[in-house]
């Protein structure tokens, strides 16, 4: 989950957010406007201008749920003679589709438009690429190739004969499609990070993340580039880090790729790597940022530096205070270094920026835990599962205070029931906690199985899956499997010591291991990773 705070805050510096600005659905002025459309429609409520416009406002923001009864209404009451009104409901109403997941509604939608529009380029652009999506690739290719004739300039068109010249194994065919889509517009940040997508499609990943910087380097502001380069790290680590380090070493200047190559680095654990590019670009002045010192800090944190940590976190709210995450960290390093009451201070300091932050509720619940206030952290822990219901966490957090805590063993059987029902994106990863809530529950054959499935099946590219697998055979007094795990966590660059260490909550821990000498042997043979 850490990745994606991570975006965030590569975004924050380098596509020019700001902290405090309200966007989205939310923002008032787009509230303003669907308040309107409201109105508009209670007084001719088979306006489909009305509800053709309020479906693309949903759109534009995501809410796709939204947006399609909207242009449902918009295509039944637009009369046949309104064909530019027509064109558009449908290749919006197939976008919907599309991004719901369900190209084979979108198809005839995008059919219809193109009757309607024979030479649209945006509808036979997105029927292209739906009957690719829809493995109908002669189709595909032909509709790519009617683009051609509309505008034998546009890349697009090229991108797409690649990706199923790719499909269909023609590998010198898709680069020549490739090269020609490049040599069309070699400026086009848009290109690039097309033609990257082919290229891993074609397991070219170093090409791909060549192109993914070069995408970055004509528009330091593309989103969807920056995106992919930080999650190329959850799959190819290697070729992310060599990709950004050629491109460090060509521009060195260009502090933006010392700093995704820093977030992709922390993101997978690689703590002291992280903390060398951020401190770099402090040193260097190639750029300032607050964000720079506080992850500094939870770099410190995790390597188990914990007055270091404190003193750049400190720096960090000393150039901005109102940033509740930089107090959750605070908090955290307090309590690692015993100091619970003012863990408890910070945490509320967070709270007082943001009262509905869950990582704040649960930080200042660890906090009232760790000073022995078991009633207030079960109170703080009940707001974030009110908030959030269906992360895991909470709810482990909360059954662990009620049965270790407040001897309510039938509240924290309920908890562990639901994370065990949860249904989650990512239920054959560790993250679900499905296992330990299985395990806290008596259920040890069940929760063995799922941690089994997971260890075979799923591939661990930085050590995380391994560090939960030592956490849960630890947790059920299986060393030798425990240990197991320790030793491909620590071979894969998993150096959060502060996990290895000290981490105790919600149970999820080594636990026993710590008082084992082969384990500590473990942690010595690389010291080199903890920078100690």
């Amino acid at each position: 989950m850490k990745i994606h705070l991570l975006l965030a805050a590569a975004a924050i510096i380098w596509l020019g957010n700001t902290a405090s600005a309200q966007s989205g659905i939310q923002n008032p002025i787009t509230q303003a406007v669907l308040q309107v459309y409201e109105e508009e429609l209670q007084a001719n409520p088979k306006d489909y201008n009305i509800y053709l416009s309020r479906a693309d406002e949903y759109y534009r923001h995501g809410e796709y749920i939204r947006a399609l009864p909207d242009v449902d209404k918009a295509i039944e009451y637009a009369p046949s003679s309104e064909s530019d009104v027509l064109l558009r409901a449908y290749i919006l109403r197939a976008g919907i589709y599309n991004e719901t997941k369900r190209p084979e509604k979108a198809l005839p939608d995008l059919e219809k438009a193109c009757e309607l529009a024979p030479d649209s380029f945006s509808a036979i652009y997105q029927k292209a690429n739906t009957e690719y999506t829809l493995g109908k690739y002669e189709e595909a290719k032909t509709d790519f190739m009617r683009l051609q004739r509309i505008n034998n300039r546009a890349p697009e068109s090229y991108i797409g004969l690649a990706r199923i010249a790719v499909k269909q194994n023609n590998l010198g065919i898709a680069n020549e499609m490739l090269a020609q889509a490049v040599n069309l517009d070699p400026n086009n940040a848009e290109t690039y990070v097309r033609r990257a997508s082919v290229r891993r499609q074609m397991g070219d990943h170093n090409g791909a993340v060549d192109d993914l910087i070069l995408a970055l380097s004509n528009d330091s502001k593309n989103n969807r580039a920056m995106t992919e380069l930080l999650e190329y790290g959850n799959t190819n680590y290697p070729a992310a880090m060599a990709g950004l380090s050629n491109a460090i070493a060509q521009a060195p200047r260009v502090g933006m790729f010392r700093y995704i190559r820093a977030v992709v680095a922390q993101a997978h654990f690689h703590y002291l790597a992280a903390i060398n590019d951020y401190q770099t670009i402090i040193d260097e002045k190639l750029y300032s940022y607050h964000g720079l010192y506080a992850s500094i800090a939870e770099c410190q944190y995790f390597l188990g530096d914990y007055e270091k940590a404190l003193g750049n976190i400190d720096y960090a709210l000393g150039m901005l205070r109102d940033n509740a995450s930089h107090f959750v960290l605070r908090s955290k390093i307090l309590r690692a270094l015993g100091r619970n009451a003012d863990a408890v201070e910070a945490a509320a300091a967070a709270l007082a920026v943001n009262r509905n932050d869950n990582e704040a509720l649960a930080e200042m619940a660890l906090a009232y835990e760790a000073t022995g206030n078991y009633d207030e952290a079960s109170n703080l822990l009940g707001e974030a599962i009110l908030n959030d219901a269906e992360n895991p966490r909470w709810c482990m957090l909360r059954a662990w205070n009620f049965a270790k805590n407040l001897n309510r063993a039938t509240a924290a059987e309920q908890l562990y029931a639901k994370v065990a029902e949860m249904e989650h994106f990512y239920i054959d990863n560790p993250r679900s906690l499905k296992g330990f809530a299985l395990l806290f529950m008596g259920q040890k054959e069940q929760a063995t199985r799922w941690m089994d499935n997971i260890l075979a099946t799923v591939v661990d590219y930085d050590g995380l899956i391994n560090y939960y697998g030592a956490c849960f055979y630890a947790q059920t007094g299986d060393t030798d499997k425990a240990l197991g795990c320790v030793a491909k966590a620590l071979e894969l660059g998993y150096a959060n010591y502060h996990n290895w260490t000290e981490a105790i909550d919600g149970g999820i821990n080594v636990g026993e291991l710590r008082n084992d000498l082969r384990f500590l042997n473990m942690l010595s043979k690389y010291n080199s990773i903890f920078g100690k």
